[in-house]
């Protein structure tokens, strides 16, 4: 297999190098987008806004990535940043999503558990 970093050609100017962060951006913003769709699913799928952060999956996710970096040749520390970050943002869509099918009659308003 090869690694991703292997694939990073070499670049005799800033314009080719612009020119290859485009076209990685053109592949990596679809898969965003419908990364987000699956927020929107769990948002419908959750029965309580309390839900929505779930601490154990935000770090199984960061183990995950963290060692597909390594394998694919990147800087770990990097990756966990853009994901971390990129959780907070889903996070934030996802109760706004929960907020949005409650206010459209699409989802119950949460019931939280009193203590």
């Amino acid at each position: 297999m090869t690694r991703a970093i292997d694939k990073t050609q070499a670049c005799k100017s800033m314009a080719e190098v612009r020119a290859h962060v485009d076209a990685l951006d053109d592949i990596l913003v679809p898969l965003l987008v419908e990364r987000g769709g699956y927020m929107t699913q769990a948002a419908i799928n959750k029965p309580r806004q309390s839900q929505v952060r779930d601490e154990d999956r935000i770090e199984t996710i960061v183990r995950r990535v963290r060692a597909r970096a390594e394998a694919e040749g990147g800087d770990p520390d990097v990756i966990e940043a853009i994901y971390r970050n990129m959780m907070e943002a889903y996070i934030a869509y996802e109760h706004r999503e929960f907020d949005r099918l409650v206010a459209a009659g699409r989802k119950q308003p949460s019931q939280e558990p009193t203590a």
